[in-house]
C-alpha cells in the first residue's frame, strides 16, 4: 500500500499543510475537507485511492495544519480560501484534475471548477451541496444571521462551536456510533480551540450565504461543461439533506448518486464502500488527465 507523505508548501505569505500519495505521474485527486474537519478525514481514503493516482489533500486556511493567518491580515471568505487553493494547486503544477469535495470543500472546488473549467475533470460530491434543497432547517440560525448580522445573532452561532457539537456531527445518524474514532472530533475541537479561531469560523458562518448566492451559476457550470459527476451521501445527514444530491440529475442527468446510512462523516463509517464506488467511478470515466482533485 502506498504511503501517505505530510508537507507544507508556501502559497503566497501562507503556509499550506496537504498530505499526498501515489505517484508524481498519475492522475491527480483533489480532496477538499470541510467543517470543522481538515485532511486528516481523508485518512482512510488516500491510501485506497492512491495505488492508482496522485491523491493530494490540503488543509484550508484557518483549518488543520495549514496557517490561521490573523483576521486583520487575512479576510475569510470562501473566495479568499479558493484564492488559495487556487494558487496551491498551481505551485504544485497540477494543470488537470478531478475534485472530491465534502461541506466546505464544495464551494471551494466548484469555485475552482468556475475559474477553469478546463481543468476539471470529474467531481466527486460528499455531501457538497450546490443546491437549495440540500439545506436542512439546521441551516436557520445561521440563515438568520445572513439577513441580520448583528451581534447578538453572531453570538447565538457560537453553540455551533462547541465540543458537544462536534462529537455530535460525527455521531448524528451513525447506526453505529463504535465506528467512529475518538481522535476525530478530539483533534477538531483542539484546533478550534486555538485562540481566535472561535471568530474565524464565524466569520465564514456569515460569508456561507455568499456560497448560496453562488448555486445557479454552479448549476449553469454543470449544464455547460456536462463535469462526469458522482455523489456519495450519508443520507442522514443533520444538514445537507438528500434531495442535494438528487438535485445533481437535473443538472447533469448522467450523475451517479449513492446514498449510505450513515451521518454527515460518511467516510468515518463507511469509507471502504465509498472507496470501491470511488475507484469504479473513476475508471468509467476514463481519466486521463495529469491530475484528478478529489
Amino acid at each position: 500500500m502506498t504511503t501517505t507523505t505530510f508537507k507544507a508548501v508556501a502559497v503566497g505569505e501562507h503556509q499550506v499543510f496537504y498530505r499526498e500519495a501515489g505517484a508524481k505521474d498519475a492522475p491527480v485527486l483533489l480532496l477538499l475537507h470541510g467543517f470543522p474537519s481538515s485532511s486528516h478525514m481523508f485518512r482512510e481514503l488516500i491510501p485506497v485511492l492512491a495505488d492508482d493516482y496522485r491523491v493530494i489533500a490540503p488543509d484550508l486556511p484557518g483549518f488543520g495544519f495549514s496557517d490561521s493567518p490573523e483576521r486583520a491580515e487575512f479576510d475569510y471568505t470562501f473566495e479568499n480560501l479558493t484564492n488559495v487553493i487556487d494558487r496551491f494547486t498551481e505551485t504544485l503544477g497540477l494543470d488537470r484534475y478531478a475534485v472530491y469535495v465534502f461541506d466546505y470543500g464544495a464551494p471551494v472546488g466548484l469555485r475552482l471548477a468556475l475559474r477553469h473549467p478546463e481543468r476539471i475533470t470529474g467531481i466527486i460530491s460528499q455531501n457538497g451541496n450546490a443546491y437549495v434543497e440540500g439545506l436542512s432547517d439546521g441551516w436557520n440560525p445561521i440563515r438568520q444571521y445572513w439577513q441580520a448580522p448583528t451581534g447578538e445573532n453572531r453570538e447565538a452561532l457560537r453553540g455551533f462551536l462547541t465540543p458537544e457539537t462536534t462529537e455530535w456531527q460525527y455521531t448524528h445518524g451513525v447506526t453505529n456510533i463504535e465506528r467512529v474514532a475518538p481522535e476525530t472530533h478530539t483533534l477538531d475541537n483542539a484546533l478550534l480551540a486555538r485562540p481566535g479561531n472561535d471568530e474565524i469560523q464565524l466569520d465564514l458562518f456569515l460569508d456561507y450565504a455568499s456560497n448560496v448566492a453562488l448555486y445557479p451559476e454552479f448549476q449553469t457550470y454543470f449544464r455547460s461543461h456536462r463535469p462526469p459527476l458522482l455523489a456519495v451521501w450519508g443520507k442522514n445527514d443533520p444538514f445537507f439533506l438528500p434531495p442535494g444530491a438528487d438535485a445533481f440529475k437535473r443538472d447533469l442527468p448522467d450523475a451517479e448518486i449513492h446514498f449510505f446510512d450513515t451521518g454527515h462523516f460518511a467516510l468515518e463509517t463507511h469509507h471502504a464502500e465509498i472507496a470501491l464506488v470511488v475507484c469504479e467511478f473513476l475508471k468509467r470515466t476514463k481519466t486521463t488527465a495529469q491530475s484528478i482533485a478529489v
